[in-house]
């Protein structure tokens, strides 16, 4: 399910599973955390357009769309659904943006849903709701639309985990993520930054019925151990390499370059995804960044360099996330 409406899976082309558009990270980046320009995104899309790009998964949930303080353009002030984005919603301003954004560089997008993690998630809000309250909103935004629009989300996430561990709060909004996922199929996708939490958020959703092939597990190349990435392959579920907006460096490069060349060589080509996570200001391309486009413009040349097959690449950066979505 993309912003236009339902497409084949093998349309989809080249595709980007965990992005940002516009989002509202001031509350952690308070200098850098705020994409709201659409004629900056535009460009950047474009970018990845013209490189062959041709979806973007946008996986920024209802807390991450919140009203910022400095918004000319009103991308995060709009009405939210029934006011308020903790159950969820999504501003409509914010999604027709990204309708005008899909119409204007052909890029197919694909609409998160769900609750990010601490501390943006309201503890009083989750306090308040069982599972299958906070569930049945997700189901909502799934099948009959984010609130003020007949824009369907296509994806579960991004929820997560802010730390080593998993909160209270964090707990039963990644339940409420795999009701919902039992309902509809739709795959989950989640935030698990440097440590190794992907393990008991696999084991959580594992055990809440999730088949571990609708599972991402994501930021796998923030935490650098690849017996950690092995384990999740072996569970069963995709291992999200989906930094790499931290590619400025050919360090970094050569890093992540060497975590997929791992992974494959233990068996597991058709279990990795690759992104850019592209998040705050200084990710842009026209800021100093990678854009969304160093994927398809450097990334896939350092993989060939290594030694991988035109056929290879394009399982990861095609065949892969076609799957991941559409399952």
């Amino acid at each position: 399910m993309t912003i236009s409406g339902p497409a084949p899976a093998a349309s989809l082309g080249p595709t980007l599973p965990h992005e940002h558009v516009f989002i509202n990270l001031l509350r952690e980046y308070r200098q850098t955390g705020l994409l709201n320009d659409e004629e900056e995104m535009r460009q950047e899309v474009t970018a990845f357009a013209a490189a062959g790009g041709g979806t973007l998964v946008d996986v920024t949930t209802g807390e991450l769309t919140e009203g910022a303080a400095t918004d000319p353009q009103g991308l995060f002030t709009g009405p939210a659904g029934n006011g308020s984005s903790s159950d969820g919603s999504r501003t409509p301003a914010n999604v027709a943006a990204l309708e005008r954004l899909a119409e204007a560089t052909g890029v197919r997008i694909v609409l998160g849903t769900g609750h990010y993690r601490d501390p943006y998630l309201d503890r009083a809000w989750f306090d308040r709701h069982s599972v299958a309250e906070i569930g049945e909103l997700i189901i909502r935004d799934l099948c009959d639309g984010i609130p003020g629009t007949d824009v369907c989300a296509g994806v579960i996430g991004e929820v997560g985990s802010d730390g080593w561990y998993i909160s209270a709060a964090e707990e039963r909004s990644l339940r409420a993520a795999a009701h919902a996922q039992l309902r509809t199929g739709v795959a989950i996708t989640t935030h698990a930054a440097r440590w190794p939490v992907g393990i008991p958020q696999l084991e959580l959703l594992i055990g809440a019925g999730v088949p571990p092939e609708r599972i991402i597990i994501g930021h796998c190349d923030k935490v650098n151990l690849p017996e950690y990435h092995l384990e999740l392959a072996r569970r069963g579920a995709y291992v999200q390499f989906d930094t790499l907006h931290e590619c400025a460096s050919p360090q970094e490069t050569e890093m992540r370059v060497g975590l997929v060349l791992k992974l494959i060589r233990a068996g597991h080509l058709d279990r990795i995804l690759l992104s850019h996570d592209v998040c705050v200001r200084d990710h842009l391309k026209a800021r100093g960044g990678v854009g969304f486009d160093f994927l398809l413009t450097g990334f896939v040349a350092a993989l060939g360099d290594a030694g991988l097959e035109a056929d290879e690449i394009r399982q990861l950066t095609e065949t892969n996330p076609q799957r991941a979505l559409s399952g």
